[in-house]
């Protein structure tokens, strides 16, 4: 038979799941012997029954008059007698914490009877008329669905009308008033009236408990936290304490030491003569914990000993709420509390020094995600005001720079040494170089995987996208606010990369001491622990992790910083960003050419570039791998935009000139290569297939740079990927290219050269078809962004910016799958495809490279799918190492719990 009932001296905190987080909890608390109200507690199960069905569970109301008839015997007291009455709260508490996202009801069982000995028996009547308002007040917003507005409204009218600066000032007769003018709200309101019945309301505070999981700030908040929707709460039912009956009485919230800094040391605040609500509403000034101990030192010394308790008990920092009545100190609830990113890493490592928890157990208490937040600058936003616009929050970090809207005048201003903020419609790969002169980016469009994230990300600069509400007009340089700011090309304006927020002036900027850490091992000043914690955290990460850690890199640049952040080599050099800038005049000659020799002169005039691009990157990453892939876009993006042509075109005939024959050329070019949707059309593989000497030249190029590098006593260890296959016809096609260039290259240099032959799995064909392509293929590399679009069908820079926010509010996704990897659909086509591919070449080296190799969620993933490796961005290879370290970790822990 199903139990919905359990006792506090029956459960502990390992029920979480049952009992929620806040019943567990205290259910721990009274086993540890800690001074508890008594109660009982009403399990997710109950709730969960209610939500499908409508309708409470059969037996439920039987077990509640049960355990209700135990608490009436061991309080002495029986719920709705009239004097000295037995008042319950009633409170929900699912397994995650979601403070303030449901329901709390308190001080059930008070009625026009019992508020009257409740006043004899405290003798106190405005302490028992401000029970009662605070019942009428909650259980007619909560439980009834009153407007909770038209309480505030009544209780500031009859402040106005007595003079009365807040709730303390107004006297027993106020308060009575009060209680009718609330009961008179909630029968206009409602058509009822208040229920003067104790049973009938703990029976309706229960039921709108379970029903306030469904409710919209609940969803709202599930949704950004990532749980899920189908745990349902527990509901708490527990003698009633009163922190409201004088000077000797109040309430607190501590925690056992800072949350925002890890400092040890009792932290909270405390509020005289009041309940708990009001120290969280803010209705009066608090004063700091550490007042109480002038106040009433007997309780703070009780206090402090019960969260030394707690915090040996849970080995951690934790969270608690209690009251004081008439000189009792009551706990009224602890957890786990939630800390700031600079605070996890410190505390973890404090615990660890302490002997509380062993380094396995600090790594484990600290997230990639709090790791990025500490790497980044941000704003001091103390006294910032409004921002003129919000929008996607596509790379974090804070940055303060003159707007400009154009690539060529960030890179003008930039060199002059201006800090420069690039703002744009949207941005293509020809304002790459603005993008990397600038402090950030801001579009007016696009997703958190658009082209401008993307990039910015990879590049560690701060970028906001997708703020539609910004008219960007990048002719006139200038962008126009929502509330009509027109923001002129100069004008200096701050962008939050991690809130989606654009400011206008200099916001004041707090440096990153971890970034400069990591950058350089300078600690700085003031800054030295939660750095050390980070080193520790990560050196520990480094010891127990499988998984490698590679960067997405294509400069020599960029591979000494990711070798600097503790990259293991590099899983993804772009060869296409090597063909921009002035290469790609080059291009445009190899794509204009009309006759093979035309075609082939460009192509030898473009090897020595790429060979000295690799030559760089080959001796910043010496002796680690450096993974190639072959050019992989679509040739019309290296030519000038079709309608720019049309344009200049029209323009020189409409003045009675003859265009310019290269625009014409170009145009031709352009037309000829147009497609409706290019990333599906000649693209990777399919161009070396197809465009004669492309696959020659990029092979002899990183050939000859290998036996550059070996010949100067390096160890140059490149490997070539080719992107885009999907049938292993494909792949044997150009690898048997590659190896006859290659061996030409070691003839004519003297030196060997050989390069494992590889290749993106980014269609879903080629996951499925894994141990075919394995038979050519010696290592596979996820390329998760294309496997991701071509999985679900979806364009991302178009389906991010017209419906995943719609999406995101109804639940459909949790994440953006193209943030956090797909495990239903793309996780297990990634799972067939490693399978399938081991079981052709059982050494099979596989990796990602996509967005999701940096992040934390999709890292965990890839350990448990068998990966050997993980690529991403340079500034988020110390994030995917911690994490790396992390899931090998959580493996661990599985494994030992079976």
């Amino acid at each position: 038979m199903v139990r919905y009932v359990y006792d506090f001296t029956e459960g502990g905190r390992e029920m979480a799941d049952l009992l929620g987080g806040k019943g567990s909890n205290l259910a721990e608390m009274t086993q540890l012997g800690l001074p508890v109200p008594p109660g009982f507690v009403i399990t997710t199960e109950a709730c969960r029954a209610f939500l499908t069905t409508g309708g409470e569970p059969s037996g439920m109301s039987r077990e509640i008059s049960d355990h209700l008839k135990a608490l009436e015997k061991a309080t002495g007291r029986r719920l709705g007698q009239r004097d000295d009455p037995l008042l319950l709260s009633v409170r929900s508490g699912a397994r995650f914490s979601m403070p303030g996202m449901m329901e709390t009801i308190l001080d059930i069982g008070l009625n026009d009877d019992s508020v009257l000995g409740l006043a004899k028996v405290s003798g106190s009547e405005r302490f028992a008329w401000d029970s009662y308002r605070r019942l009428v007040q909650m259980f007619g917003s909560t439980v009834m669905g009153v407007d909770a507005a038209l309480f505030e409204q009544a209780m500031a009218e009859l402040k106005d009308l007595h003079g009365a600066p807040d709730d303390m000032h107004l006297e027993a007769g106020d308060l009575a008033e009060l209680v009718e003018t609330y009961k008179t709200v909630i029968r206009r309101e409602t058509d009822e009236g208040f229920p003067q019945s104790p049973a009938e309301q703990l029976h309706r505070a229960i039921l709108a408990v379970f029903e306030s999981w469904n409710g919209e700030r609940a969803r709202l908040y599930r949704r950004r936290e990532h749980i899920p929707d189908d745990l349902g709460t527990a509901v708490s039912v527990q003698r009633m304490v009163f922190g409201n009956l004088g000077s000797d009485s109040g309430s607190g919230v501590a925690f056992t030491r800072d949350p925002a800094t890890g400092h040890p040391g009792p932290y909270g605040d405390y509020l005289s003569n009041a309940q708990g609500e009001d120290v969280v509403a803010g209705i009066r000034n608090t004063v700091p914990l550490s007042e109480l101990e002038r106040l009433d030192p007997t309780s703070y010394a009780r206090l402090c000993a019960h969260m030394r308790t707690l915090e040996r008990h849970y080995r951690d920092l934790c969270d608690i709420e209690f009251t004081i009545e008439r000189g009792t100190l009551w706990m009224l609830q602890t957890r786990v509390g939630k800390r700031t990113a600079e605070a996890a890493f410190a505390l973890a490592a404090a615990l660890a020094d302490e002997g509380l928890i062993t380094p396995d157990e600090s790594l484990a208490r600290v997230s990639g995600e709090g790791l990025t937040r500490l790497m980044f600058p941000r704003f001091d936003t103390s006294g910032d005001g409004e921002p003129l616009a919000r929008g996607l929050p596509a790379s974090p970090g804070a940055a303060v720079g003159a707007a400009v809207f154009h690539s060529a005048e960030a890179v003008r201003r930039a060199a002059a040494g201006e800090k420069v903020i690039l703002v744009r419609q949207e941005t293509t790969p020809d304002d790459l170089p603005g993008m990397i002169a600038a402090q950030a980016v801001l579009t007016s469009r696009g997703g958190k995987t658009s082209h401008a994230a993307v990039v910015a990300r990879g590049m560690g600069k701060v970028c906001v996208c997708g703020a539609e509400d910004l008219e960007v007009d990048t002719e006139a340089q200038r962008f126009t606010a929502p509330d009509g700011t027109v923001v002129e090309e100069g004008t200096v304006i701050s962008v939050d990369g991690s809130a989606g927020a654009v400011y206008p002036g200099a916001v004041p900027l707090v440096d990153s001491a971890v970034m400069r850490f990591l950058e350089t091992g300078d600690t700085g000043e003031g800054a030295a622990g939660v750095v050390d914690a980070v080193a520790r955290a990560l050196a520990r990460a480094d010891t127990v992790r499988r998984l490698e850690v590679r960067a997405n890199a294509d400069t020599p640049e960029d591979a000494v910083r990711a070798r600097r952040f503790g990259a293991q080599g590099i899983g993804l050099c772009r060869t296409e960003h090597m063909f921009l800038g002035e290469r790609r005049k080059l291009v445009e000659e190899m794509i204009l050419a009309r006759s093979d020799t035309e075609r082939d002169g460009a192509l030898a005039a473009l090897l020595p570039l790429q060979r000295q691009d690799f030559v760089g990157i080959l001796e910043a990453m010496d002796g680690l791998p450096v993974t190639i892939r072959l050019l992989d876009p679509p040739l019309h993006e290296f030519l000038p935009d079709r309608t720019e042509l049309a344009v200049r075109i029209a323009s020189a005939e409409a003045r009675g000139n003859l265009p310019v024959a290269r625009d014409v050329q170009l145009l031709t070019a352009v037309n000829r290569m147009h497609e409706e949707n290019p990333m599906l059309g000649l693209r990777g593989v399919r161009l070396g297939l197809v465009v004669p000497g492309l696959v020659t030249m990029q092979v002899r190029a990183i050939g000859e740079a290998v036996a550059e590098r070996a010949r100067a006593g390096g160890a140059p260890r490149a490997e070539i990927m080719v992107p885009l296959v999907g049938d292993v016809r494909e792949l044997r096609i150009v690898r048997e290219e590659v190896q006859r260039v290659l061996a030409e290259t070691s003839e004519a240099s003297g030196v060997p050269v050989t390069c494992p032959v590889g290749t993106m799995i980014e269609l879903p064909r080629a996951a499925l078809t894994a141990g075919r392509i394995a038979e050519e293929a010696e290592f596979f590399s996820f390329g998760t962004n294309d496997l991701t679009q071509t999985t679900w069908g979806f364009s991302r820079d178009d389906v991010e910016a017209e419906f995943f926010s719609a999406y995101l509010d109804k639940g459909v996704f949790l994440t953006s799958p193209f943030e956090t990897i797909d495990q239903d659909g793309v996780g297990r086509l990634v799972g067939i495809a490693v399978a399938e591919g081991r079981t052709t070449r059982p050494e099979l080296k596989i990796g990602v490279c996509g967005e999701h190799g940096g992040d934390p969620e999709s890292v965990h993933f890839f350990h448990a799918a068998g990966l050997d490796y993980v690529s991403c961005s340079p500034f988020r290879v110390p994030v995917a190492r911690l994490e790396a370290g992390r899931a090998a970790l959580e493996e661990a822990d599985v494994s030992d719990s079976r």
